[in-house]
């Protein structure tokens, strides 16, 4: 899971041309919510729920424990948060890189459930990433998932049709808004993550060297960056004498709106 600035707040970058993730409001992202639902769909669904254990993973800046929080108060067993501020600045490549290490650490894992992308980075790389570093089969972007016993079938929409994919555990899943909405922490819920164990990794303590990650071995760079302009007064379109239609007609055409 990502913790990811609020799209409604104010959102800037900092002077190494890195988003800024400390000083501004942040959440889980809404794209890993469906797949933290469909962790715990998944377990609900087992044969024997009590023997599936779901953890929530995110890697970020001291912030990011709310996304884990949040995950936890969902319904999710355990968490992780990978914290070392080596990481800032990494990109897809080292962050897939902590990730599978994490996701080793951690051992046993049978499914590792990603979002299809981050509301923030928008890359949509890094589960494929992840699974070629795991050397784990990937089924992405599902809309639909089945399982029964170690089985996986998701169903995949694109434009001109729908691909039924299966595969056999472990491995590597990333679904799509579509796959479910996700449920809201019950006060219940709430209380309960207080109690669930929330365990920190540094990078040493995954066996990752500062100098794999970071900004300055990133294979992309933000070289340039603009403040968006202040929103300017709209246009009124009066209707006095019948011709408003026309007028409003004639803005959009002129925005390619129509």
């Amino acid at each position: 899971m990502k913790y990811v600035p609020d799209a409604t707040g104010d959102r800037h970058f900092e002077g190494d041309k890195t988003v800024d993730r400390v000083g501004v409001d942040g959440l889980l992202s809404e794209l890993d919510e469906y797949a933290v639902e469909q962790a715990l769909q998944i377990k609900e669904k087992a044969a024997t729920p009590d023997d599936v254990e779901v953890i929530a993973l995110t890697v970020g800046p001291e912030q990011a424990v709310d996304a884990v929080r949040k995950a936890l108060q969902m319904g999710a067993d355990k968490g992780v948060h990978v914290l070392d501020d080596a990481i800032a600045g990494s990109d897809a490549i080292a962050t897939s890189l902590v990730i599978a290490k994490a996701v080793e650490k951690i051992g046993s894992t049978d499914l590792v459930v990603c979002g299809m992308s981050s509301t923030d980075g928008s890359m949509s790389v890094v589960p494929a990433m992840l699974a070629e570093r795991l050397e784990l089969p990937q089924v992405t972007l599902a809309s639909v998932i089945e399982t029964q016993g170690d089985q996986v079938r998701i169903k995949r929409d694109s434009d001109s049709a729908t691909d039924v994919i299966g595969a056999t555990m472990p491995l590597v899943l990333s679904v799509t808004d579509q796959s479910g909405e996700a449920r809201y922490p019950s006060f219940k819920g709430i209380m309960a993550a207080k109690k669930k164990p929330l365990e920190t990794f540094s990078l040493g303590d995954l066996g990752v060297e500062a100098d794999q990650v970071g900004l300055s071995v990133a294979w992309t760079e933000v070289q340039e960056t603009t403040e968006r302009p202040p929103r300017t007064q709209g246009e009124i379109v009066t209707d006095e004498d019948g011709s408003g239609a026309k007028a409003l007609t004639d803005f959009l055409a002129s925005k390619k709106f129509i």
